[in-house]
Parts: structure tokens; sequence; C-alpha cells
């Protein structure tokens, strides 16, 4: 445990502070890369589902959520589960889902819900698979938006979600729909976000809005002055690849639960042990998160909209 201890504590010791901006939404760029470059390394070992290193990620997500006071249901942040794979029958025992929240101002009874999958592939013929872009770059974007959304109240409350197993054929988001901590009528829109780190076209895909299509003009009413290009596609047949249950959203897709999920197009580094904190791109990583922010604050000021338009 000292070791532990001595690990994630060596990482918080305090530095000059560098933000990105986008009008007035901020993020920390030194505690953003900190803490990809934390769950992105060897000692976690590729944060597996039910391995000691996805037993470190969980504290330390944990100590984040309660640096930032999220509150949490029950005793606990932890939602514990048991997953087989549908395909390879492999079993997981006591894998773990993470779920914090804040209350909203206004309607504290609805909820967005932000979603990012902490686990990877572990080690695989010896090499480490430390999932740095996929997903360690999610979970520090849920980490940012958790910072900054317990300094600006939303209107509506928000629900954080680190899940488990979601490279298991998304078994986290498929246990938590089917057991959810609040009723899934309370819950409005599901962000998720998966692989938002490594691109150097400056592109990021915003997909979902070929089922949602009265989200499309509310994500380019918002994103209009980002530095990045935000795309829509890769949610129907119609492109070479449908990411439409490609990640935890797709449980969400599943009970009718409206998403949109922010993610990059596939790169060499996808699934492989390049995929390290060395190989993201971290100034479009910034801009990315930043982005993906603004959005939630703006849509959160339009749930109504969204709530009359899916019927929710």
């Amino acid at each position: 445990m000292k070791r532990l201890t001595l690990f994630f504590f060596s990482f918080l010791l305090l530095t000059v502070t560098a933000c990105a901006q986008d009008q007035d939404v901020s993020v920390d760029r030194h505690e953003l890369l900190r803490d990809v470059r934390i769950l992105a390394s060897d000692a976690l070992e590729g944060r597996y589902a039910g391995s000691v290193g996805s037993r470190m990620a969980q504290e330390f997500i944990i100590h984040r959520f309660e640096e930032l006071e999220l509150k949490n249901f029950g005793e606990s942040y932890k939602q514990y589960f048991d997953h087989t794979h549908p395909e390879t029958g492999e079993e997981f025992e006591d894998a773990v889902n993470l779920i914090g929240y804040l209350e909203g101002s206004e309607y504290p009874e609805r909820f967005i819900v932000l979603t990012a999958h902490y686990d990877h592939l572990g080690v695989q013929n010896g090499e480490i698979y430390n999932g740095a872009d996929d997903n360690a770059s999610g979970v520090g974007g849920l980490l940012a938006a958790a910072r900054w959304f317990s300094e600006h109240q939303l209107e509506n409350s928000i629900l954080f979600i680190a899940f488990d197993a979601e490279e298991q054929r998304l078994g986290g988001a498929r246990y938590f729909v089917q057991n959810p901590v609040v009723l899934l009528e309370k819950m409005v829109l599901n962000i998720n976000m998966d692989m938002i780190s490594t691109n150097f076209e400056n592109e990021l895909y915003a997909v979902g809005t070929y089922h949602y299509e009265y989200l499309k003009p509310m994500i380019e009413e918002s994103t209009d002055d980002s530095p990045l290009d935000v795309l829509f596609g890769y949610d129907s047949d119609e492109w070479d690849q449908d990411w439409t249950l490609a990640s935890d959203h797709g449980a969400f897709h599943e009970v009718g639960i409206p998403f949109i999920y922010f993610g990059v197009e596939d790169h060499p580094h996808y699934h492989q042990p390049t995929d390290t904190f060395e190989n993201i791109n971290p100034d479009f990583y910034l801009q990315s998160v930043t982005t993906i922010i603004k959005f939630i604050r703006d849509i959160d000021g339009r749930l109504d909209e969204v709530v009359e338009a899916s019927g929710r």
C-alpha cells in the first residue's frame, strides 16, 4: 500500500497551472495530462478487468472523485457486478463501475449521464497495452468535466460514470442500465467519451445524430467556435464502420436513452502496445476536452428541448 500511495501522490505535486480556454470554459492542462499519464502508466499494467492494475485505477479514480467532492449513492462510488464475455465465456467476478454525481440547481431529478470506460486490454505476450487513448483519455476528460462542473453548477444533475469491462462487450454499461442508480426515465442524455486524444488532423467525431437528428444543430451551435473540426457520421450502415454499439453509449441506446459519442477515428495505435501517453496529441486532447465540456454546459440549458424531442 505504501508503494501505491507514493506512486499516486508523487504525481500530485503543485506545479504551475496551464489552461486551455474556450470562451468561459477552461481546462487545467497539467491536471488533465497528469491523470492520463497515471492511468496509462506501466504500473497499472493495462487495467484489465479484475486485475491488480484495475484495482489501482479504481483507487486513483475514487481519490479524484473524493477530491472533487462528487456525491455517491449509498456508502461508496463502487457498483460491483459479475460479467461473462458473451463470445469467449471468460468470467469476471467483482468488476466495478465507479459512479458519482453533482446535483443540479433547478432540476435535480433530471440527469445528464457522462461516461468513459477505464478498463483496457492488460498484458498480452509480455507486452503492456497501456490504453492511453483507449480509454485513459476519456477518463481524464470525465475528471476534467467533474472539476469544471463542481465549480460551475449545472441546472440539471450530472452523473459521472467510469465503466469497467467495456472491452468485454460493454459489460459495465449493460449492467448499469439494467441496475441503474436512478430511474432510466430520469436520464435524459448520455454523453460518452472513448478515444479523444490521438488525432493529428484536428478532427473530433460526434456520433449518434443519425439516430437523434435533433441533437445535430445543438452540437453545431455549441462547437461552431471550437478550434477543432467536429464531424458527424459512423452511426449508420452508410459508413464503412457503424459505431452505434461500439462503446458504452450502445447500452444506453439499446434502452432508448439518446446518446452522443465523442471520439476519433481509428489510428495505428488502436488496441496496440504503442497506445502510450507519449503517442497522444496533448494539444488536440486539451481542445477536445474543452469542446466537450462546453457542449455539456450548452446542452444543459437546452435539456427541455431534448426531453420534448425524445419524448422522455
